[in-house]
């Protein structure tokens, strides 16, 4: 891999030349971000320099705009599942640390199989598999296990659909292997794109290796993986040279494989927990906005993920501004579903709420919630995807999938006063679609549903 990713003086010179750069200038740079064309390093470098409030607000009105033109009112769902927390790497900022002396699990195929019962009786339909890095208790094959366990769970007609992994950095083989087993996105957080302070908080054990982290991508994309994301634990070191590090590694994917990421993650740490952690660069809410307008305006067709580590009031805020990904009714634990408990968690969740709760906020708040797969299975990932995204295409396909898994979920899940809400909102978005064909093949589908029918998408 060029060291152009992680180029840390060619960051630095960025962030310094930002620093003098005129409010004329700052004004054609939103200029810019308005055509939805994406910005360059010097670009997305001049507006994190940015210290005027008015010109921040503009910023968070234009990364909204985007948002809006690009995703429209959906919100994607998904959950994490926990399948094990055996690890043997000592990443100073996580719970599942080798050295914590928490007892491990593992799950077996039954009880996979068992939170995926509960998780597909809440609606959900994506899930994302997490698991400690442990050759001799969580090897590949005990990963692809889980994944098979997963898609062949089946509750009362519904099921898993899309399976995405987050696992370590692993060979070429390995991803193949995963490749074959149908997954999803390929998820994996480089953390901190700062070498010093990678290596600062990455003590021991496979994942200490920066370089080999750093370049997992290339092994999954090598390996026909075409999807990934990509993320930073934002507060590890400075977010503005973390957030140009990550549009330099996106534009070296894009470069050399076609596509870049399919999703980026914003998960931000806090001090104060069990590894009591200096963080200097702690991020405030305020930052936390800035990194996802920044990144909404950057990357306009990359989905951007929040997870419950936010409050419901802070994601509502970042929904607003760029987030198009949702998880909810989360466990960060490993068999949490099946017994929710406080214990033995990676991190702190702040949104507590039930999944159906978050559903219907979000109705609430004249947002669709999504639960549509179907790029994955029609094959639209990596560069087609992109392609369809950046010519407008997509929206073709993206909204009425998302009222097909709305009414779905609905009929399948909701009372009396979810079903009404999420009637009223089907019909709404409906009356706006101008397309005659598209509204009549929805109508169709939906009486489809009504009679029980299931799995329909454009």
């Amino acid at each position: 891999m060029s060291n152009y990713v992680v180029d840390e003086q060619y960051i630095y010179g960025l962030l310094e030349q930002a620093k003098s750069i005129t409010t004329a200038e700052t004004a054609a740079i939103l200029a810019k971000a308005e055509t939805m064309q994406g910005l360059r390093h010097n670009e997305i470098a001049a507006l994190l320099a940015c210290e005027c409030p008015n010109t921040w607000q503009r910023i968070f009105n234009i990364a909204g705009h985007i948002k809006k033109e690009i995703y429209g009112d959906r919100v994607v769902m998904f959950a994490p599942l926990y399948v094990s927390d055996y690890c043997i790497n000592n990443c100073t900022y996580c719970g599942f640390r080798h050295s914590s002396s928490h007892a491990r699990r593992r799950l077996s195929k039954e009880e996979v199989r068992k939170e995926v019962e509960i998780l597909a009786k809440m609606g959900h339909k994506r899930l994302a598999l997490e698991a400690g890095e442990d050759p001799a208790n969580c090897p590949i094959d005990y990963v692809l296990e889980c994944v098979d366990a997963i898609y062949s769970t089946q509750v009362d007609g519904n099921n898993i659909r899309r399976v995405n992994i987050n696992i370590a950095a692993t060979t070429i083989e390995n991803y193949k292997r995963l490749k074959a087993s149908n997954i999803g996105t390929y998820i994996l957080f480089q953390e901190t794109y700062h070498k010093q302070t990678y290596e600062n908080f990455h003590i021991s054990g496979p994942k200490a290796n920066f370089t080999n982290h750093l370049t997992a991508f290339d092994r999954a994309m090598q390996a026909g993986i075409d999807d990934v994301g990509a993320g930073v634990l934002f507060g590890l070191y400075d977010y503005k040279f973390e957030v140009l590090a990550l549009m330099l590694h996106n534009e070296y994917l894009e470069n050399t494989y076609g596509a870049g990421f399919h999703t980026i993650s914003t998960p931000r740490i806090r001090s104060g927990g069990e590894e009591n952690l200096s963080l200097p660069h702690e991020i405030t809410d305020d930052e936390l906005k800035k990194i996802v307008a920044i990144l909404r305006i950057a990357v306009p067709f990359t989905g951007l993920i929040i997870s419950t580590r936010e409050t419901a009031e802070m994601r509502k805020q970042l929904i607003n501004i760029g987030v198009s990904q949702l998880s909810g009714g989360s466990s960060v634990e490993v068999g949490g579903y099946s017994k929710r408990s406080e214990n033995n968690t990676q991190f702190d969740v702040a949104d507590n709420r039930r999944a159906s709760e978050i559903i219907y906020w979000l109705m609430e708040e004249g947002l669709i919630p999504s639960f549509c797969t179907a790029c994955y299975r029609k094959q639209r990932t990596g560069d087609r995807f992109m392609q369809l995204a950046k010519t407008g295409t997509i929206k073709d396909v993206c909204l009425p999938n998302a009222l097909l898994t709305l009414a779905e979920y609905a009929a399948d899940y909701g009372d009396e006063r979810f079903k009404a809400l999420a009637q009223q909102t089907i019909d709404e978005y409906i009356s706006n679609i101008t397309n005659p064909a598209v509204k009549e093949t929805i109508k169709q589908s939906l009486g489809e549903i009504a009679k029980g029918k299931r799995d329909l998408y454009l």
